[in-house]
């Protein structure tokens, strides 16, 4: 399998991470500078919408109803532990293959751009609305995706033929 140089690599990794960081805190910034709370906007007739959302809970809705005490530092302390799982295993696998550590940047990147949602405002702003008719999906987000599409990248890699 191919394989960068170890500090070329961690470098592109780290650019990964961070260009997810910066992609989901600045088009939250704009939803939220640009589109009054819970105001929607069509963007595809029956597909897809941006929505200014706050979502209390985890991704995609979990927990979102509330009712845990002190709920938005319960849920950044978890964020802050998956992440450091994340970070060690990132560090553990410094050649590993390369689409595994992709998807760990990924998840990292994610993780830290909702963490810091969470530690700033006590929520995560949520503006990306799938629906088909009436067929509707949790709102999400830039880190949410990177979330979705790096465990994705970790089943595919979990799921792949070992060589002997």
């Amino acid at each position: 399998m191919w394989r960068l140089p170890k500090n070329s690599a961690r470098f592109l990794e780290i650019g990964l991470a961070l260009g997810v960081i910066v992609a989901d805190q600045a088009t939250k910034a704009l939803i939220r500078r640009d589109l009054p709370l819970y105001e929607t906007r069509e963007i595809i007739p029956g597909l897809l919408s941006l929505v200014h959302g706050r979502n209390i809970g985890m991704a995609f809705g979990v927990f979102s109803g509330g009712g845990l005490p002190a709920q938005a530092a319960v849920l950044a302390v978890v964020s802050a532990g998956v992440l450091l799982l994340v970070l060690s295993q990132w560090r553990r696998l410094a050649d590993g293959p390369v689409l595994l550590r992709a998807a760990l940047s990924l998840v990292a990147g994610g993780a830290v751009g909702n963490l810091v949602d969470r530690i700033r405002l006590g929520y995560v702003t949520d503006f990306v609305h799938v629906y088909w008719r009436t067929h509707q999906w949790p709102d999400f987000n830039v880190a949410d995706s990177a979330i979705s599409i790096g465990i994705v990248l970790l089943l595919v890699d979990a799921l792949r033929p070992r060589p002997d």
